[in-house]
C-alpha cells in the first residue's frame, strides 16, 4: 500500500499519476460554425478555466462525454487565438483508456468534443448560436465531434513525440496481452 500512495501522490490532492499516454489539440475552435449552429467566441472559456483553476479543479477527460467514462486527465486546457487547445495523459491503466490509446494508434479515432453549459448566447440572423461564455466541464475523445475540425494533433506535425509515445504504448499493451 506505501507503494502504491508513493507512485501515486499528488500533493494538490493526495493523487499524482504519471503514467499515461500523451495527446493533444484543439476541442474548440473560435468562430467556426459546429454541426448545432453553434459558433464559439474568443474568450468565452475564459472565466470558466479561471474559476477551475481557482478552485483547484480540473476539466475532465472522458470517453464520448460519458460521466461514467473517465479515461485520463487534461494537464493543460488554454485558450489562445485559435480556439481552446488541450494537453493531456490518457491513461492505460484504465480499461476504456487502454481502447482509447489503441483505436487512436489505429486511427480509427480522433476527435475530441467539449461538454459545457451555455451562460451567454446570442443568434444571428444566419440561424447561428454565438457562445459568449461557458462553463466548461470536459473534453472527450469522440468518434465524431460535432465540430469536424476539433482533433487530436496529428502524426507529422511537432507534437509527433507524443505519437510515438502513444504507438510504443499500444506495442506494449498487446505485447503484455499475448504474454498472458
Amino acid at each position: 500500500m506505501q507503494e502504491l500512495e508513493r507512485k501515486f501522490h499528488r500533493p494538490d490532492a493526495g493523487l499524482d499519476v504519471t503514467d499515461g499516454v500523451v495527446v493533444s489539440g484543439y476541442a474548440s475552435l473560435f468562430g467556426k460554425r459546429d454541426q448545432g449552429g453553434d459558433v464559439v467566441l474568443k474568450g468565452a472559456y475564459a472565466a470558466s478555466l479561471k474559476a477551475l483553476a481557482a478552485g483547484g479543479r480540473r476539466v475532465k477527460m472522458l470517453w464520448q462525454h460519458d460521466p461514467a467514462q473517465p479515461i485520463g486527465v487534461w494537464e493543460e486546457v488554454r485558450e489562445d487565438a485559435t480556439g481552446l487547445w488541450v494537453k493531456g495523459r490518457i491513461l492505460a491503466d484504465v480499461a476504456r483508456g487502454r481502447e482509447a490509446v489503441a483505436l487512436l494508434g489505429a486511427g480509427a479515432i480522433d476527435g475530441l468534443s467539449i461538454g459545457y453549459r451555455t451562460l451567454r448566447a446570442e443568434r444571428d440572423g444566419k440561424g447561428q448560436r454565438l457562445l459568449s461564455e461557458v462553463e466548461l466541464w470536459e473534453v472527450s475523445l469522440v468518434t465524431f465531434p460535432m465540430l469536424p475540425e476539433a482533433r487530436v494533433a496529428a502524426k507529422g506535425d511537432a507534437l509527433a513525440p507524443d505519437w510515438q509515445v502513444l504507438t510504443e504504448a499500444l506495442k506494449a499493451a498487446r505485447e503484455s496481452l499475448a504474454a498472458r
